[in-house]
């Protein structure tokens, strides 16, 4: 009798940890990178989620229930982002994650969340394969293919007679690795030959081999696939020992922390990107945010904050659906149901996002239609900047 009565113990507490209900507030995860160099990153997006948490739940949150955003530092390396979505999804219980900042983490955490049948939207992650690492896994963070080549183009007609290209990217950061193909693709079909290509890690600081092979290769335009402390420091050594060429930058520089790092030296850094905050007339949540943006950190937001608020918003737009979709309160939903159903709903529909509007295939591919090239313009102080649109 006593091992009857353990055994349907047992599977009480299975069925009834199984079957655990979602309290309010709803529990969203933000897992991105807090500390280390990635942090450069990783500030924007905790900007941006906050932001977005302000004015949803200013609105009425899921249809009258509030959410909180709970978040866990992945670091700046893959064993960090581990921990912090093993500690969203088993402690925190939350229904789905924003994260992580890096796609080299992505690789090595997204597989965690996709088991657990925990939906992830990457809000930063451009590498090649990140769909694809299991069917819980989204962004709205648009693979370089798509943007790499803008920039590369812009180049050519701001100077024409570029003809030597010179890449430089960290070998180290599956970003990195990624967006280089691409730029080295877009590079041979604009019938650019590539001269010299140097190899670099994103824990370096001194570029003086790499910028020799530059300048060696006589070159008139250098392109950098990097993180912004590394590329940013490329960036400056560049142009100290005597660079005058045009530079193209990607993903890692949309940040405005990498105006500090290059200083005076990032002024007309070339950078193709997914957002601009300077398209508000014709789309009202972009304002919106720009405006709420504005008033808490004084500047204009960053690409990174914007996507970081676009992944936000998906979950609480998808979370209303499912409540439509099932005619019950997520509240009265179990947890494993939540999320079984919010990751079937974000697939659905498109979304008015700051990002213009988008939305997302079957794969958690993002479909986005608006993208922008950008010169940096540099404040007479050199340790502030702009973006400013071109294309």
């Amino acid at each position: 009798m006593k091992r009857l009565f353990f055994a349907v113990l047992t599977i009480m507490c299975s069925t009834a940890a199984h079957a655990e209900k979602i309290k309010a507030p709803i529990h969203i995860g933000i897992g991105v990178a807090q500390t280390s160099n990635v942090a450069l990153f990783g500030e924007e997006q905790v900007n941006g989620a906050k932001v977005a948490e302000a004015v949803f739940n200013a609105k009425g949150g899921i249809n009258g229930t509030h959410f909180k955003l709970v978040y866990q530092d992945t670091g700046g390396d893959e064993a960090g982002a581990i921990n912090a979505f093993q500690n969203l999804i088993n402690r925190d219980k939350v229904v789905g994650i924003v994260g992580p900042t890096l796609s080299q983490q992505a690789f090595s955490a997204d597989p965690i969340a996709n088991r657990a049948k925990v939906p992830v939207l990457a809000p930063s992650n451009t590498a090649k394969g990140i769909p694809q690492i299991g069917e819980y896994i989204g962004r709205v963070s648009a693979p370089i293919a798509f943007i790499a080549p803008f920039a590369v183009k812009y180049a050519l007609q701001e100077n024409p007679k570029i003809k030597k290209v010179a890449i430089l990217y960290a070998q180290n950061d599956a970003y990195s690795t990624s967006e280089t193909g691409t730029f080295q693709e877009s590079v041979k079909k604009q019938g650019l030959e590539i001269v010299t290509t140097q190899k670099f890690q994103t824990t370096d600081s001194d570029f003086t081999t790499q910028v020799t092979a530059v300048l060696g290769a006589k070159v008139d335009l250098a392109v950098i696939s990097g993180l912004a402390a590394d590329g940013g420091n490329l960036v400056k050594q560049l142009r100290q020992m005597g660079y005058k060429g045009l530079i193209v930058g990607g993903n890692g520089f949309n940040t405005a922390n990498v105006f500090p790092v290059c200083g005076k030296y990032c002024e007309d850094l070339i950078v193709a990107q997914a957002y601009s905050p300077a398209v508000v007339d014709t789309n009202p949540v972009n304002k919106e945010f720009v405006t709420e943006f504005r008033k808490k950190h004084k500047k204009d937001p960053p690409q990174f904050a914007a996507q970081a608020f676009t992944a936000v918003q998906i979950y609480v737009e998808a979370l209303k659906k499912v409540e439509a979709n099932t005619k019950n309160k997520i509240t009265q939903l179990d947890l494993a149901t939540v999320r079984t159903e919010l990751n079937k709903a974000i697939r659905t529909g498109s979304y008015r996002t700051p990002l213009g509007e988008i939305s997302l295939d079957k794969e958690g591919e993002i479909n986005q239609k608006s993208f922008y090239v950008s010169r940096i313009k540099m404040e007479p102080n050199g340790k502030s900047g702009k973006f400013l649109n071109v294309k």
